[in-house]
């Protein structure tokens, strides 16, 4: 595949980006180690190169040294080592070292005559002005490194030209570009770990603002209409962050309008309901008056009424609810208010509920009952607490059967301040306790009680725990019958 196709694929609208951080420090980090290997080798190699010229000029002394001591005496040529030199020879620390002196017709003079000949192919050093070759060897399974320096020699009877080879081998060599080698790659990884730190407190810096936008946009309000500063990041992010405060005030008023739309569908729905439930009652009462019709007729008009009037309850409940729900998934209330994290008193609000439901509860012969002995403090809305615990006590006291109880709890628990609502109506099986929080959802049990309910009481009281930060349980009521509600709130 291409490297541009590669590119397109890897870098294109349909691909995983992943993290910013990430992919500049690996574009960054990345040619950094390869140069750094680079260089390490190079220095490397320099070294070596170095350390090469060094010790040839060692060998090149001990070659011209011995090659003083080469003369012509009787006609031979000579070489007079002392023995201190070869003494110097046998026992040399920094490796072994061999020397051979080789006569004007090929003869050994002195030195170890099995010492390996010059190659054919070894040009002369032109770092010296000596006639020297230096080449590399095998000796007595050892790999040597050989300097060959020609000497001439001559008297009165014959005059020519000696061959006087000194030998090392390379352990000194090997300990020094070993040596090289550590210092290199231990100075080149501290140099690496410092430019990588410096790189990753760079990139982190670089990055600051982004993170900054990142908690601006996290803790704006939806409903705060100012735009998020550009000052806030660097200038190429600009660009980005305008078309955020444009797109943020399209969905402003989208918002705006749908919040208009919730205020006027309540009252457009709740006045006609209202004036219909009235009309209702009032022909409720007229059919009770004798004379009006014959009584079949009464009771006829009486069942059709009544029938009007439920409907018409459960109609208004609905639409209540619905538009409680609506207002709750735009987080505040209808006139726009979002839900501030204010100090609520919830023991305060389940009183309040409990005086609102006690007639209904008095109609059913249902004994509703408030437990909470200390007061607890929550941060939310009232008033959508208020709703949270209404709808959680209407439903215990729709589904409850008459004789029965229903329990509000607040008290002070481990994980937070703990609602309870526990009736000893039919409950909810374990199997359909997780779908009962979806809207419309209805439970078999509660089907049988109350036919004409919405279904939406569950979702609302989860979506404002959701908007509290709370947690909600289904669980059986004490005794095994019954249905027992559990909101746990963090504490304000």
């Amino acid at each position: 595949m291409p490297p541009l196709t590669r590119l397109a694929q890897r870098f294109g609208p349909g691909a995983t980006l992943g993290s910013l951080r990430g992919q500049l420090l690996r574009w960054l980090l990345g040619p950094l180690l390869a140069l750094v290997a680079l260089n390490t080798f190079s220095v490397y190699r320099n070294a070596l190169d170095a350390a090469d010229v060094a010790y040839d000029r060692s060998l090149l002394a001990s070659t011209r040294a011995l090659a003083e001591r080469v003369s012509i005496v009787g006609g031979k040529v000579v070489a007079d080592v002392p023995y201190v030199a070869l003494d110097s020879f046998e026992t040399d620390t920094l490796g072994r070292i061999y020397y051979k002196v080789t006569g004007i017709n090929g003869e050994t003079v002195s030195g170890y005559g099995d010492l390996p000949a010059v190659p054919p192919n070894v040009p002369r050093s032109e770092a010296y002005p000596a006639l020297v070759r230096f080449y590399h060897a095998s000796y007595n399974g050892q790999p040597v490194r050989i300097a060959a320096l020609l000497q001439p020699v001559y008297d009165d009877s014959m005059r020519g030209i000696a061959l006087i080879q000194v030998g090392e081998t390379l352990e000194a060599r090997r300990g020094l570009s070993n040596q090289i080698l550590f210092d290199t790659l231990t100075w080149q990884a501290l140099l690496l770990l410092a430019l990588a730190l410096l790189v990753w407190f760079a990139v982190r810096l670089v990055l600051r603002p982004l993170m900054r936008l990142k908690i601006a946009v996290e803790t704006r309000s939806l409903n705060d209409p100012s735009d998020v500063d550009p000052a806030l990041v660097h200038k190429e992010v600009r660009p980005l962050v305008a078309a955020m405060n444009s797109s943020r005030s399209r969905l402003q008023l989208l918002i705006s309008s749908q919040r208009r739309f919730i205020a006027d569908a309540s009252h457009q729905l709740r006045t006609p309901l209202t004036v219909l439930k009235t009309q209702a009652e009032l022909a409720l009462r007229e059919c009770d008056r004798p004379g009006v019709a014959p009584e079949e007729t009464r009771a006829a008009l009486r069942h059709i009424v009544h029938s009007i009037a439920a409907t018409t309850d459960s109609t208004v409940n609905l639409a209540n609810r619905l538009l409680t729900l609506a207002r709750i998934e735009h987080g505040g209330d209808a006139d726009g208010a979002a839900a501030r994290a204010e100090p609520v008193p919830l023991r305060d609000i389940a009183r309040q509920v409990g005086l609102e439901m006690a007639m209904a509860a008095v109609a059913k012969n249902i004994d509703l009952s408030l437990e909470a002995e200390h007061e607890c403090v929550v941060g939310g809305q009232a008033l959508l607490l208020h709703e949270l615990i209404a709808n959680l006590v209407d439903n215990a006291l729709r589904y409850t059967p008459a004789g029965g109880q229903v329990t509000l709890r607040v008290a002070d628990g481990a994980g937070g301040v703990v609602l309870e609502v526990a009736d000893s109506g039919p409950g909810i099986a374990a199997a359909e306790r997780e779908r009962v929080f979806a809207p419309f959802y209805r439970a078999a049990a509660t089907l049988e009680r109350n036919p004409g309910g919405a279904g939406l009481g569950l979702a609302i009281v989860r979506d404002i725990a959701t908007l509290h930060g709370a947690t909600i349980a289904l669980d059986d009521a004490p005794g095994g019958r019954g249905l027992k509600v559990t909101v746990t709130f963090p504490r304000a």
